[in-house]
């Protein structure tokens, strides 16, 4: 019965076989396609995923390399570059010379401190050769008003000057027989300065002393002669071997020196009492005076020195009133050329050069070899007895302190090739003493005592 049964299970099964076999197939074929279509739908819908993460993940990084790019590119924040400061070129304004009997003094002013530097060619081995010296100024312009001096004097040829390179002014000394040279500086305005000195042919200085003689206009006021007209004849002498004083009142025209409370200035108090003094020089002592300003006119310190030693000058007296931060400080004193002893006589010098402590400083600095021809001795001896006879002569009439004989750096005495003094009459920073120069008489005696002075020391000469 059993085998019955599965017999007809058999033959039950490969009916439906035969009978839906084949759509079956169909069937079971498409819903395996289906599913396998579906697969692959799933794997390309995942490939896409992928790929499109892939190009998300690319171009984020592209975007970010792009932004790299542009942050490397992009310009940096403009900095602020400081250009160092540039000093202005400094302008040659003025180029001069003086013809002395001993030496002649070339000086280049400019209208600011520049810095040179000097060289000698020639003539070190064979005197015959000719020589030159040249400055190089840096930081220089050339003015139209300065130009070459054709000199002839017996120690210089010529005196030129050019620009010799866009910022470099040159200038250039063509020897004709010299000894030594001295190169220095003066301060507001700044000049540099060349002493050459030498032995001139015989002609040259038989020419030199040829000069015409001085006229009692020198000492008048209201008329100025320039230098040219100042040279004179020398004189017999009339008191041993003094034969002619220079006077220069300090100061003037635009410098007005130093002012007083009630507003007295230098300038004007000097000039009276230098034109005095010249008077009594020539009528009591009968002396050749000469001065280097009779009115109210500016001259260079450089250019007081340079006329006494071109007149062949015996003496030299530049003639001041004095000031102090002190106002209680008084008396009368008396300066020679050399280095400055105190802190106060360098402060005097500070003023009366117009410049500053550290500029004299530096002029103390190579002071010595500037004194090399200057008579130190000579001049200590003349301060003393001015001194003596000036205090003398003001305190018998008007009580005075006499701060005595001192030291200094004053540009007015350098270069000078005779016995030469600054006298401070009277302090206008003092009240008093201001109402003193005030005074026609004060002044009046004050001159006299400045002439006895000279009258002592050139009876000492006998």
């Amino acid at each position: 019965m059993l085998k019955y049964i599965v017999k007809m299970l058999l033959a039950a099964s490969l009916a439906l076989f035969v009978l839906y076999g084949p759509a079956g197939a169909e069937e079971e074929h498409s819903s395996a396609q289906k599913k396998t279509a579906s697969a692959k739908k799933k794997t390309t819908k995942a490939k896409k995923v992928t790929e499109t993460k892939k190009k998300g993940t690319a171009a984020a990084a592209k975007k970010g390399a792009s932004a790299k790019g542009a942050a490397k590119k992009k310009p940096l924040p403009a900095q602020v570059v400081v250009e160092p400061e540039t000093k202005p070129a400094a302008l040659v304004k003025e180029f001069r010379s003086w013809s002395n009997p001993d030496n002649t003094r070339i000086a280049v002013t400019l209208d600011r401190e520049a810095h040179f530097e000097y060289h000698r060619i020639g003539q070190d081995n064979d005197p015959r050769l000719p020589g030159r010296l040249y400055i190089d100024i840096s930081g220089a312009h050339l003015t139209p008003e300065a130009k070459d001096i054709p000199i002839a004097d017996g120690l210089l040829k010529t005196a030129r000057i050019a620009q010799y390179r866009p910022d470099i002014v040159r200038v250039v000394l063509d020897f004709e027989s010299i000894k030594d040279y001295k190169v220095f500086t003066f301060s507001d305005p700044f000049r540099i300065l060349i002493d050459v000195r030498g032995d001139r042919r015989s002609e040259i200085s038989a020419i030199k002393e040829r000069l015409e003689q001085a006229t009692p206009s020198a000492v008048t006021p209201g008329k100025e002669l320039s230098a040219e007209k100042l040279l004179v004849k020398r004189a017999a002498p009339a008191i041993g071997k003094i034969r002619r004083v220079v006077v220069d009142p300090g100061h003037g025209g635009h410098d007005p020196g130093a002012i007083g409370g009630n507003g007295t200035r230098e300038k004007d108090v000097v000039l009276t009492i230098g034109i005095r003094l010249a008077r009594l020089l020539r009528e009591e002592l009968g002396l050749d005076v000469v001065m280097t300003r009779s009115t109210d006119v500016f001259l260079e310190l450089q250019e007081r020195t340079a006329l006494a030693n071109q007149v062949g000058a015996d003496l030299f007296i530049s003639v001041h009133a004095n000031a102090a931060p002190n106002r209680a400080s008084s008396g009368i004193e008396t300066y020679y050329l050399s280095l400055a002893k105190t802190e106060k006589a360098a402060q005097l010098a500070a003023k009366e050069n117009g410049t500053s402590l550290e500029k004299v400083s530096m002029l103390q600095a190579v002071l010595f070899d500037l004194m090399a021809n200057y008579k130190i001795n000579d001049s200590a001896h003349l301060a003393e007895v001015i001194q003596k006879d000036l205090h003398r002569r003001v305190d018998s009439r008007w009580p005075v302190k006499s701060l005595g004989v001192k030291q200094g750096p004053f540009y007015v005495l350098v270069g000078a090739n005779m016995p030469s003094v600054l006298v401070e009459t009277a302090f206008l920073s003092n009240e008093k003493e201001e109402q003193r120069l005030q005074d026609p008489q004060y002044l009046d005696v004050t001159a006299e005592g400045i002439m006895e002075g000279v009258r002592t020391y050139m009876a000492g000469l006998k």
